[in-house]
């Protein structure tokens, strides 16, 4: 039996476990990213493990998300993500060099190499094949430190791709199909591989599109092949001399099957408040909009913006609209400014943005109250915009661009006839804004630069004998990491702060959470399914810890945000019976006997005595040989250094 890429990947970089579906497996990591929001806290680990030097392959720190600059805050991170990169051996991306995955699409990514970012958008690398997945902070620190990284091995989707996409559909069509058929579920401890002659039909910033937005899915990751398209893609970066063909073997076999015509797509939208709320413009009509915003790492690249353009060109923004636009990296705006596009863009009264996430994660481009915005982005969750009454649609740089000159929601395929646009035969090469490391034998000299709202990584302590403490929080179905811990130009800048940025935990669904949960001490957090979706955001596990946080009990997680509680010490319990749910409400006493000792023992069920209720339900506690011991030295960062001194 033949082997799936996917597989040919992770075998080739298997350092821990075996390749039995379902088991942990720890796999070598060639590169890491890091963008700006979740990179302060990942290199105050780096320094606490004592490692002097990554030992990756290539690690790069990017400055992409909290560039808005309005206090101190943001700028005394980046002089400290700068400074700790040079000393320690990681490229530096300054502000305005571009959004993280779209710029290590072009100058760092590597076929068949194994890529972990702290940002939960990193399978876009996955679109010149890459085995590239999103993870916490302290997990791609662990990994610049040498160790091992660790999934669940996955089961691995084949994605059959058959046809080629009409003129003005797109690729986001292609992943919003794929959402509106799997949901933002059906990708949980899967793979997503596409196959099939459609694949040669798509560029690779197609296929990072479509790999980018398999985060929505809740997939570990999704992966194209490296073929002669990924070679030319490389080659025009003058980077070939990394390119290996790829591919998986004509007799592998996939856990399941999904087929997609790409020649019977139409033009989709995600409607609000879900990217899997997926329906056909038609289904919609021309609804009357307010504004829309084409950009960030799902939608950025040249070939997008140069299609935008050409929708834009001697037309005019409609009055009642506002169009604002962000091309991806430094690259994609030089060479806009350089073949005449952008001053298409600005002629047609766009605003133009800088090279950075900015809208996609609230920074900026708010939308009016109860305003209707277009979005080429990723997510749509309530309130992420920063407008809470906004009714935020995902769709295609082509149905943005027409719709922001008709003033209502437009099918693409309306304009008339589609040019053609081929992607250059060589991009424009100037990585002058990328600062390179110091060298070993001058590290010593480099000085790290702290401001006075870089605080250090919260206190954590071994797991106690037994969890007496009350359920501080009851939430429902399909929890963010946007609902535990917002984003937004407000909150961003504390993100290397964990004692000022708890106090917004959780007040999206309850404003005075923070305050209960401080009063309480300690405590324990009750959900409902797909608990924690959405970003990387260490955050959000960090924040629940500094509050006291004991035990999160909930239906089921999302992988990442699971992950994140571990690493924080945080116990990840289950219910045996979904319908215990209802047997818990807020301000219940709660207790778990002997936890310590049944975690030792590796016993997978657990006992939590609701003693307001008088009720015993039992609880999945489903940890590892390596994340039980997380658990009992109180987080990750404990047992990594714990294991160091070994």
């Amino acid at each position: 039996m033949g082997l799936t890429l996917t597989e040919k990947i992770l075998k080739a970089h298997l350092v821990d476990g075996k390749f039995i579906k379902g088991e942990e497996i720890g796999i070598k990591i060639d590169q890491t990213l890091t963008q700006d929001a979740t990179g302060t806290m990942a290199y105050l680990e780096f320094e606490a493990m004592g490692v002097p030097r990554v030992k990756t392959e290539r690690s790069v720190a990017y400055i992409d998300h909290n560039t808005l600059q309005s206090g101190f805050e943001n700028a005394d991170d980046h002089r400290f993500i700068g400074s700790v990169a040079k000393k320690h051996g990681i490229y530096f991306s300054r502000p305005g060099n571009g959004i993280c995955h779209q710029v290590h699409l072009e100058r760092f990514g590597i076929p068949g190499k194994t890529l972990i970012g702290s940002d939960s958008h990193t399978p876009t690398g996955g679109g010149i094949g890459m085995i590239a997945i999103g993870a916490g902070g302290l997990d791609v620190a662990v990994a610049m430190g040498g160790g091992a990284y660790y999934i669940t091995y996955p089961k691995i989707v084949k994605i059959n791709l058959t046809g080629k996409l009409s003129p003005w559909v797109s690729a986001k069509d292609v992943i919003l199909e794929v959402l509106k058929r799997l949901s933002v579920k059906g990708g949980v401890g899967k793979v997503m591989e596409y196959c099939g002659e459609g694949v040669k039909t798509l560029s690779v910033p197609e296929r990072a599109t479509i790999t980018n937005m398999g985060a929505e899915l809740g997939a570990t990751t999704s992966i194209f092949p490296s073929d002669e398209i990924t070679r030319e893609f490389l080659k025009a970066q003058q980077r070939e001399d990394v390119w290996t063909e790829l591919s998986a073997d004509a007799d592998a076999e996939y856990d399941e099957v999904v087929e997609i015509n790409l020649s019977e797509l139409v033009p989709l939208a995600a409607c609000p408040h879900s990217p899997d709320n997926v329906k056909s413009v038609a289904e919609i009509g021309n609804m009357k909009i307010d504004q829309v915003c084409i950009g960030s790492c799902t939608n950025s690249s040249l070939y997008d913006m140069l299609k935008v353009a050409h929708i834009l060109k001697g037309k005019k923004v409609h009055p009642d609209v506002s169009l604002a636009i962000a091309p991806g990296s430094k690259q994609v705006l030089t060479m806009l400014a350089q073949n005449g596009a952008l001053a298409d863009i600005i002629a047609a009264g766009a605003r133009v943005l800088e090279s950075a996430c900015g809208p996609c994660i609230g920074m900026g481009q708010s939308p009016n109250s109860k305003g209707i915005s277009l979005r080429t982005f990723n997510r749509n969750f309530e309130g992420r915009s920063g407008t809470k009454d906004a009714q935020v649609y995902l769709v295609s740089p082509e149905m943005a661009a027409i719709s922001a000159i008709n003033g209502v929601l437009t099918d693409p395929r309306e304009i008339g006839e589609m040019p053609e646009i081929k992607l250059p035969e060589k991009f424009l090469i100037n990585d002058n804004m990328i600062e390179l490391p110091a060298d070993e034998k001058d590290m010593d000299k480099i000085e790290i630069l702290r401001g006075p709202n870089i605080k250090p990584f919260p206190q954590t302590s071994p797991l106690s004998d037994s969890i007496d403490a009350a359920c501080s929080l009851k939430v429902g179905d399909n929890i963010t990491t946007d609902h535990i811990m917002p984003a937004g130009a407000k909150i961003l800048p504390l993100r290397s702060n964990i004692p000022a940025i708890s106090e917004y935990c959780f007040t999206a669904c309850d404003k005075d959470f923070p305050a209960r949960a401080n009063e309480l001490g300690q405590s324990i957090i009750v959900g409902g399914s797909n608990y924690g979706q959405g970003s990387s955001r260490e955050h959000a596990a960090l924040a629940p810890l500094y509050l006291g946080i004991k035990a999160v009990l909930v239906k089921s997680f999302a992988r990442i945000h699971r992950a994140n509680l571990i690493n924080a010490g945080i116990l990840p319990l289950t219910f045996v019976n979904e319908s215990d749910y209802d047997n818990i409400s807020e301000g219940d006493k709660l207790e778990i006997k002997n936890v310590k000792a049944s975690v030792e023992a590796g016993e997978t069920t657990l006992t939590v005595v609701n003693k307001t209720k008088g009720v015993d339900i039992p609880v999945l506690c489903e940890l590892t040989g390596r994340t039980k011991d997380i658990i009992l030295a109180g987080g990750l960062l404990d047992y990594t250094r714990e294991s160091l001194n070994k």
